[in-house]
């Protein structure tokens, strides 16, 4: 991967990073750590409003984490197949954050596409959570170029392959709706729907 092409613009990042407000750059850096835990609760309260639904929002609903590891897998393995130096350790620049160790490779961004993958999985499973989703997950990116692990190709890479294999994994899951029909009629019908039994 040719990382001049956007050195410019990474260094560009990085150093309006390093005069911004202290404060600023810790909600930053706490939302590029840590934001995976808002996609995870939207997925909890996209389950748990489906539990109203018809068993294809259910299904939609259950298959959101599965779609998000399906996504964490194929990205991983282009990430270990293209094998990009994070640029902390190639450009030599000050970062908010410490530099990932040697070997924990940059492009693809992991975070980028999971947080891609999940807004995109939510949108069947419950529309108005996957449209707030979409704009975390652009935050998600630009986050984790400002504190400095990532190259802005590798983010852009990264929401392009979490949504386009993301989004026919999302349509695909409401066919799991007879699966959750059956399931629904089990001891499991609690988790499934708020129907009284």
């Amino acid at each position: 991967m040719n990382s001049r092409v956007d050195a410019g613009a990474y260094r560009w990042i990085t150093d309006l990073a390093q005069r911004t407000p202290q404060p600023l750059d810790e909600a930053v850096r706490a939302f590029s750590d840590y934001g995976l835990g808002l996609f995870a609760a939207l997925m909890l309260l996209a389950w748990w409003r489906a539990r109203h639904g018809d068993a294809e929002r259910m299904a939609a609903a259950l298959c959101v984490p599965l779609v998000v590891a399906a996504v964490f897998l194929v990205n991983d393995g282009v990430k270990s197949a293209v094998a990009e130096q994070r640029p902390c350790r190639t450009l030599h620049t000050a970062t908010l954050e410490a530099c990932p160790a040697l070997g924990d490779y940059a492009f693809p961004s992991n975070h980028t596409a999971i947080a891609a993958a999940a807004a995109v999985a939510l949108l069947p499973a419950w529309r108005r959570a996957g449209l707030y989703a979409l704009p975390l997950a652009l935050l998600m990116g630009a986050s984790r170029v400002w504190i400095g692990v990532h190259y802005p190709h590798d983010v852009l890479a990264a929401l392009a392959l979490g949504a386009l294999v993301a989004w026919p994994l999302a349509l695909a899951s409401r066919r799991a709706a007879p699966a959750v029909v059956r399931l629904r009629g089990t001891r499991l019908r609690s988790l499934l729907s708020a129907a009284p039994v």
